[in-house]
């Protein structure tokens, strides 16, 4: 167990008994009395109001409440996680939005969380090809959000080309790879877009409320049949 998930949960211990003693939080917490004793130092440092002493016992004053933002050392790694995936493979407003989140939120937790987020070795290296791949992406995301088609010149895999004009319903991301769910008003149907293979992307002044039946979830039912008839799902 992490040392910010068991001063957490020492906390939490003392705030449900109006008295305990080192045994009966140690047995609590799986762990020795010399580290319970440790640990009610370290949360008395960070201003955690505890009384007692060791050999007697310890209560917490029943007022302390923990602050509004507290999250375990695995919550703090998936955020960290997250957060920099976003840098590496979200578009650029994305990427700095995220780091000033991290920035903020580093800022607030305590000095053992704070460690986690300063120590976490889990990471999402970009790769060369990620400046196509994102180029695009504020826009789309913009326009997803606002309800407003687009245009674009694209280019598939066989290096053919087309114009398209679209309603955008989501973007995706594969890992290695961005989509733009939408529907296609030349093939008036659902179709998926890459956003590296995209040129000219103009965002139109005419918005879409899917009140036509055309939205996300329709996009979802779609996927799910065709996908269902290709036995892609047994």
């Amino acid at each position: 167990m992490h040392r910010a998930d068991r001063l957490f949960q020492l906390v939490q211990f003392l705030r449900a008994r109006r008295f305990a003693t080192g045994r009966e939080i140690a047995l609590a917490l799986g762990v020795s009395r010399r580290t319970v004793y440790r640990d009610i130092a370290r949360l008395r440092g960070a201003g955690v109001p505890i009384d007692g002493e060791a050999g007697v016992g310890y209560r917490i004053d029943r007022g302390f409440e923990l602050p509004p933002l507290t999250f375990n050392a695995e919550e703090i790694e998936s955020l960290v996680l997250g957060a920099r995936i976003v840098a590496s493979w979200g578009d650029r407003e994305l990427a700095a939005a995220v780091r000033s989140a991290m920035t903020k939120l580093e800022a607030v937790l305590p000095d053992p969380l704070r460690r986690v987020v300063l120590e976490t070795a889990l990471f999402a290296p970009g790769q060369l090809s990620n400046g196509a791949m994102t180029r695009e992406l504020g826009v789309l995301r913009r326009a997803v959000g606002d309800h407003r088609r687009v245009r674009f010149a694209y280019t598939r895999a066989d290096g053919g080309g087309s114009v398209r004009t679209v309603r955008p319903l989501a973007l995706y991301f594969w890992g290695t790879k961005w989509t733009l769910a939408s529907w296609c008003e030349l093939r008036r149907d659902y179709r998926s877009f890459r956003p590296d293979r995209m040129d000219d992307l103009a965002v139109l002044d005419e918005k879409f409320d899917g009140s036509d039946g055309i939205h996300l979830q329709a996009y979802l039912e779609r996927t799910e049949r065709r996908s269902r008839e290709r036995g892609d799902w047994d």
